[in-house]
């Protein structure tokens, strides 16, 4: 394998490895974890479980990463946005509205195909 197919997979490992921490800390338990190319989200929970992220979020701060990742596992126990979501995302990732703020403003960037 040539070095930017090994550098990818680490990124994508290191991403499902967070994630499986994540998953532990939060008691929640994902059907499937996916690192995939996503052109307009970071992430996504289906109601099957299956938690999809975006490649791009491998070149992202680690902090982002984690605000990215819980929100999507936090999904698994509660599925809208409402006051004990927040409350959640504040109590396991402070600061967590700055981040969306960023999200918001910071899409995904786009590749080329």
């Amino acid at each position: 394998m040539n070095r930017p197919v090994l550098h990818w997979l680490s990124q994508v490992d290191a991403l499902k490895r967070r994630t499986a921490a994540w998953s532990l800390r939060l008691r929640v338990n994902p059907r499937v974890v996916r690192v995939q190319e996503m052109r307009t989200k970071w992430g996504s929970c289906s109601t099957k479980g299956v938690i999809a992220l975006s490649r791009d979020l491998a070149d992202t701060p680690p902090r982002f990463q984690d605000f990215v990742i819980v929100h999507e596992l936090l999904h698994l126990r509660i599925q809208n946005h409402g006051r004990l979501f927040k409350s959640l995302m504040t109590a396991h990732v402070p600061g967590w509205r700055a981040m969306d703020a960023m999200r918001r403003i910071a899409p995904v960037r786009r590749r080329r195909t």
